[in-house]
C-alpha cells in the first residue's frame, strides 16, 4: 500500500483538517447566503470529489466562498431559491467555455486592486449583516442600509436580553478564534473556527439558551434540482447579468487564490485552463442539484497546504468526510446556533478586507489604493456587479492616462534654437496638450524637436506632429525671406 500511495499518510491527515475548517464555513455561508445549511454542504462535498478530482491546481480546495455570499444573497433575493440552480447552472457552463477557449490566464490580467476592492466591499456587507444575525434581528436588504441601520439596529438589542444573549454568543464566538491563534501549536491543530463553533454549541446546550439555531431538513431533502419553470427565466436580462457576474467574479476569486496557493508550495503549478474548467465543472454539478457556486477557497487551500498534503487525494477525501458528516450526523448540524456561524463570518469578513495593502499601496500608488477603496465603497452603496464594473472602468482609465503620460520640456536659450524634449508616451489623449505647447513656441527661431526619450508614439500623434513640423518650417521660411523692414532714423 505505501508503496502504491506514497502519499497516503500525509493526504489522509491533511484530509481531516481541511474538512474541520471546512464544515463550520460550509454551514456559515449558507446561512449568510440565505438559503439552507445543507446547500453549503452539497457544494463543499461537489467541491472536494467532483473538482477535487479534475486536473488544474493539485493542492487548492474548492467550495462554497465568503466572497460570493452577498451576490448569492442578493440573487436569491430577486429571483428566488429554485432560480439558484440556473444561475449557477449557466455560470458553470460559461467557465467550461472560457477554460475551453483559453481565457483561464486572462483573469490574471484583473488588476489586484479592483479584486482586493472586491474582497474589501463584500467584507463590509459581511460583517453589517452579521452583526444582525448575531443578534438576532432582521437586517436590510442593501448593503448601505445595514450600515445605516446600525444605530438603529443598537438600540432594539439594547432593550432586548435575547438579543444581547444572541449577540454575546457571537461575540465570543469571534473572540475564541482570535485568542485560538495565541494558543500553543498543539491545540491549534483543531482549527478555531470548529473549536469557536464547537464551545458556543456547548454553551448553548448546556445553559439551555434561548437562542435560534440551524435548521435541519436532512442533505436529499435540500436538494433541490431546478424545474422547467425556473429555466423560463432565461430572457430575464437582469438573470443574464447575474450569470455573468457569477462566473466572473468566481473565476477571477478561484485563480488568484490558485496563483497564491502556487506560492506555499514546490509542487505542481497549476494549468489555469484546466482549473476554470474543473471550476465550471464544479458548479454546473452545483446547479444541477440546486446548491450553492463554488469557488477555490483560499483559507482551505492554504490550510491543507500546510497540513503537509502532497496531491489532490487530500482535497477529494475532505469531500467524503463532509458527505459521511452530512449523512450520518444531520442532526448535529441543529444544535449550532446561528449566532456562532454570524461571528465565524463576521471573522472571515474582516480578513477579507486588506488593512495592510490599503496602506501600502497608499504609500506607492495612490492611484490604485483610489481603485481599491472606490470599488469596495461602490459594492457598499450599490451592489456586488455594479461596484466591480465600476472598479474595472477605473482600472482601465487609469491604464490608459499612465499610457498616456508624457512630458514636454522646453529649453529656450533666449536666442538661437529652441529645444523641445518629449519623453514618456506619445498618445492621442495628449495630443491637445503637446500642440498648445508647441504652437506657444516663437514662429520666427528653429525648434529642435527631440523625440529620442519616446517610449511610445502612436499615428495621430506622429501625424500631427509631422504635420506642426512642416507649418513651422514654412512660417520659419517665410519669415527669413521676408525683407527686414527699414530702421527708422
Amino acid at each position: 500500500m505505501a508503496s502504491r500511495f506514497p502519499h497516503l499518510r500525509h493526504d489522509f491527515a491533511a484530509s481531516l483538517v481541511v474538512f474541520l475548517v471546512a464544515l463550520p464555513l460550509c454551514l456559515g455561508v449558507a446561512v449568510a447566503s440565505g438559503v439552507p445549511a445543507e446547500l453549503g454542504l452539497v457544494t463543499g462535498i461537489v467541491g472536494g470529489i467532483v473538482t477535487g478530482l479534475m486536473r488544474g491546481s493539485s493542492l487548492q480546495v474548492s467550495g462554497p466562498a465568503a466572497g460570493m455570499t452577498v451576490l448569492v444573497f442578493e440573487a436569491v433575493h430577486e429571483f428566488g431559491l429554485p432560480a439558484l440552480g440556473v444561475i449557477v447552472l449557466l455560470a458553470g457552463l460559461l467557465q467550461i467555455v472560457l477554460g475551453a477557449l483559453r481565457w483561464g490566464r486572462w483573469f490574471r490580467a484583473i488588476s489586484v486592486s479592483v479584486v482586493e476592492g472586491m474582497l474589501a466591499g463584500i467584507g463590509l456587507v459581511i460583517i453589517a449583516g452579521q452583526v444582525y444575525a448575531a443578534a438576532g434581528v432582521e437586517a436590510p436588504a442593501s448593503g448601505l442600509g445595514k450600515i445605516a441601520g446600525l444605530p438603529g439596529a443598537i438600540v432594539e438589542v439594547a432593550g432586548s436580553g435575547t438579543a444581547l444573549l444572541s449577540l454575546a454568543v457571537g461575540a465570543g464566538t469571534i473572540g475564541v478564534m482570535v485568542l485560538w491563534q495565541r494558543m500553543p501549536e498543539r491545540v491549534r491543530t483543531v482549527p478555531g473556527a470548529l473549536a469557536a463553533v464547537v464551545l458556543a454549541t456547548a454553551a448553548t446546550q448546556l445553559l439551555s439558551l434561548p437562542l435560534a439555531t440551524v435548521e435541519v431538513d436532512g442533505l436529499l431533502d435540500a436538494v433541490q434540482p431546478p424545474g422547467l419553470d425556473a429555466f423560463g427565466r432565461l430572457g430575464d436580462i437582469a438573470l443574464l447579468g447575474t450569470v455573468l457576474a457569477f462566473a466572473l467574479i468566481a473565476s477571477a476569486e478561484s485563480l488568484f487564490s490558485a496563483a497564491a496557493v502556487d506560492r506555499l508550495h514546490d509542487g505542481p503549478r497549476t494549468r489555469y485552463d484546466q482549473e476554470l474548467i474543473a471550476q465550471g465543472t464544479g458548479n454546473t454539478v452545483c446547479g444541477l442539484l440546486g446548491a450553492l457556486p463554488m469557488t477555490a477557497v483560499i483559507v482551505r487551500s492554504s490550510a491543507n497546504v500546510q497540513a503537509g498534503a502532497r496531491t489532490k487525494a487530500s482535497r477529494v477525501m475532505h469531500g467524503v468526510w463532509l458527505l459521511l458528516f452530512a449523512t450520518l450526523l444531520p442532526a448535529t448540524l441543529g444544535l449550532i446556533p446561528l449566532a456562532a456561524l454570524a461571528g465565524v463570518l463576521v471573522h472571515a469578513g474582516w480578513k477579507l478586507i486588506p488593512f495592510r495593502a490599503v496602506v501600502s499601496l497608499w504609500r506607492a500608488h495612490r492611484g490604485e489604493a483610489l481603485i481599491l477603496v472606490v470599488t469596495a465603497v461602490s459594492i457598499v452603496a450599490v451592489n456586488m456587479f455594479e461596484g466591480v464594473l465600476i472598479g474595472l472602468a477605473l482600472s482601465v482609465a487609469k491604464a490608459a492616462w499612465d499610457a498616456s503620460h508624457i512630458r514636454l520640456n522646453v529649453v529656450d536659450p533666449g536666442t538661437g534654437p529652441v529645444l523641445a524634449q518629449l519623453t514618456g508616451n506619445a498618445t492621442f489623449l495628449r495630443l491637445p496638450k503637446i500642440l498648445d505647447t508647441l504652437e506657444a513656441l516663437p514662429h520666427d527661431r528653429p525648434v529642435e524637436l527631440d523625440l529620442s526619450g519616446l517610449h511610445h508614439l502612436d499615428h495621430a500623434c506622429r501625424t500631427a506632429l509631422e504635420n506642426w513640423s512642416e507649418r513651422h518650417s514654412a512660417t520659419l521660411a517665410a519669415a527669413e525671406a521676408r525683407p527686414p523692414e527699414p530702421s527708422a532714423l
